[in-house]
């Protein structure tokens, strides 16, 4: 125990069923579940006999230990590697929005830590943070107050909110929002406070936060000038 994981999978949208039942399965209770579409150039997909498709993109928060059983069901009972199969990959959290978000995230009331690797000296963290749908502009003003230049927004539904709703005693949306945040370091502390404090878990927006290591960038010259 100790590491944990932001786990990706996106797959065909006529698969996404499969793959959703899976992680219910393998006690994954609480999944957020996008829409994406695949973007590979008309000629290329021309010369591999394929079809333009649209995907579906699923997030959840979980310990190494569920990633490699998870990794394992993923390969043996839906053949994630054989060709048009899918992707899953994980991304280490460098920091966690308090105990309720952990809970929720993981549906378990107990978590023990280990310490922080040394991706906790990137220059840069991705922030993110799900709350309920329509509430975008309120958590950027909050992040924005605080440091952060701007934000991406994808649409997401959430799953297993019955499981989670216990560890945040209030009845919780299905529709979210999910907005990633780049950002220094050293100002994701204060950005992720500020979050917490203005649009948290008592609020109506109800969101909840976590960061990423981001461990290498592009396009951020305005953020460094």
């Amino acid at each position: 125990m100790g590491k944990l994981y932001m786990t990706t999978t996106i797959v065909d949208r006529k698969n996404a069923v499969k793959y959703t039942k899976l992680y219910k399965e393998m006690n994954q209770a609480v999944t957020f579940v996008a829409l994406g579409a695949g973007t590979a150039r008309g000629d290329m997909l021309d010369y591999l006999g394929l079809e333009a498709t649209e995907k579906t993109v699923i997030f959840s928060v979980q310990e190494e230990e569920d990633w490699q059983a998870l990794k394992d069901a993923l390969r043996h009972k839906l053949q994630i590697d054989a060709p048009g199969g899918g992707i899953a990959f994980i991304v280490p959290l460098s920091s966690i929005g308090g105990k309720k978000t952990l809970q929720f995230l993981l549906a378990k009331d107990e978590y023990q830590k280990e310490e922080e690797s040394v991706l906790k000296e990137t220059a840069h963290d991705l922030i993110v943070v799900i709350a309920n749908r329509g509430y975008i502009e309120t958590v950027m003003d909050a992040a924005r107050a605080a440091g952060a230049y701007g934000g991406t927004v994808i649409q997401a539904k959430g799953t297993g909110m019955e499981h989670a709703e216990k560890f945040m005693g209030v009845s919780l949306a299905a529709e979210k929002e999910i907005i990633f945040i780049v950002t220094r370091t050293e100002q994701k502390n204060s950005i992720m406070k500020a979050v917490m404090e203005q649009v948290g878990t008592k609020s109506k927006a109800q969101a909840i936060v976590f960061s990423l290591p981001v461990t290498d960038t592009a396009g951020l010259r305005l953020v460094e000038d």
